[in-house]
């Protein structure tokens, strides 16, 4: 009985690991592709600026209102 204890919190301690990288993975995927340099046709500039935390660069937000999507470009 207690190496089945032991077992199931083996196995649901990797799954929650195995399930934490992989959504620190995607999220982290899913931000770097909405920033850049150049800015995608149909995205209009709106007056919001954000400071991204792990490299304190400042990014104006480019919105696309047909899709909904935004995109992230670096201010000098």
């Amino acid at each position: 009985m207690v190496n089945l204890m032991i077992i199931y919190y083996v196995v649901m301690s990797v799954a929650i690991l195995i399930l934490a990288i992989l959504s620190w993975l995607i999220w982290d995927k899913r931000f770097r592709n909405r920033h850049g340099q150049d800015v995608p046709n149909g995205f209009i500039r709106t007056d919001e600026v954000t400071v991204d935390p792990t490299t304190n660069k400042k990014l104006r937000v480019y919105y696309n209102h047909h899709t909904g999507d935004r995109f992230y470009k670096e201010e000098k």
